[in-house]
């Protein structure tokens, strides 16, 4: 329980380990600890798990079947939506160039077996802590939350190079989570987050999440578009997935509104809003917000997935 009483969820640790006694000992020790904790046998069913549960530490052992451990710690630092997970290695390889090894694959640390429980415990709490500390991030998507965006837009504001911000955010999101479950919209807003990072994902452009169903991209005015139309592709070309059959081709759902009373709500659309400093000079946060929400609004008056662009001059 947390301070004011509310539930506090245990930290999650997946072992991963094709050796029955240490996946036993770490096991018991960990549960000890107070982690709840997953097991994988191999490294595919490690990396599945990773996909499926999303654990808070990951602890790899070198030497696995199917995939070794530098093999599973190189998938998860390779997506952007787990390579926040710390990966601990344990691996009965003594001598600094395997270290080496597991630290180029992204591993976040390092431990020889045997190891000495107390201070594999001890290396597990600074990992968790650091990683707690550096990632201010939204839960779901684990994309940067308000406090990097503002940061990023307000760097774009003081230099007053071209720059395009978009407001995204997905239509009948709420009847959705009614209709089908908080579990099922947590799916829906993860693969809303692959798609818009599949192609706003060049150095210079910035990826947030605000909230709920509402995300921002950083860009320049030139790749404004271009994301947008891709965007707006490829999320009606994934939407259906996440209806069953005969919701699909009824093309609604039903749900109740803010009044109690039973709607037909349309399947799920995207709208974006850009904003952009190449026609007119921005010099706030709260002008790009309060254009963002205009052009935004303009996009979802439309049938479907859409976007509006601010083109006013000053």
């Amino acid at each position: 329980m947390g301070e004011n009483g509310s539930f506090q969820p245990k930290t999650v640790i997946l072992v991963a380990d094709d050796e029955d006694s240490i996946l036993s000992l770490l096991h018991t020790a960990l549960q000890a600890a107070h982690y709840d904790v997953i097991i994988a046998r191999d490294g595919r069913e490690a990396l599945e798990q990773v996909q499926r549960v999303t654990p808070d530490l990951v602890m790899l052992d070198v030497q696995m079947p199917e995939l070794n451990g530098y093999a599973v710690c190189r998938r998860i630092k390779s997506d952007v939506l787990l390579r926040h997970i710390p990966v601990l290695m344990l691996t009965s390889q003594a001598g600094t160039s395997n270290k080496v090894t597991g630290l180029e694959h992204g591993a976040d640390d390092y431990l020889t077996k045997p190891f000495v429980m107390d201070e594999l415990l001890a290396r597990i709490k600074t990992l968790l802590r650091r990683t707690r500390m550096g990632l201010e991030a939204n839960p779901i998507s684990h994309l940067p939350g308000n406090v990097s965006i503002e940061r990023e837009i307000l760097a774009r504001l003081q230099t007053q190079e071209p720059f395009a911000v978009l407001y995204v955010d997905l239509n009948s999101f709420k009847a959705y989570n009614d209709v089908y479950g908080f579990v099922k919209g947590d799916v829906v807003i993860r693969e809303t987050a692959r798609i818009i990072l599949d192609h706003a994902n060049t150095v210079d452009e910035f990826v947030g999440h605000i909230g709920g169903d509402d995300f921002i991209i950083v860009t320049t005015p030139a790749r404004s578009e271009i994301i947008c139309k891709a965007i707006v592709k490829d999320f009606d070309a994934k939407a259906p997935s996440f209806y069953t059959e005969e919701d699909v081709k009824r093309g609604h759902i039903e749900a109740k509104d803010r009044k109690g009373k039973k709607t037909t709500y349309p399947l799920l659309s995207i709208a974006i809003g850009v904003v952009s400093n190449r026609r007119r000079k921005i010099s706030s946060l709260g002008e790009i917000s309060t254009i963002g929400a205009e052009m935004k609004h303009f996009a979802k008056e439309r049938t479907g997935s859409n976007y509006a662009v601010d083109r006013r001059k000053e």
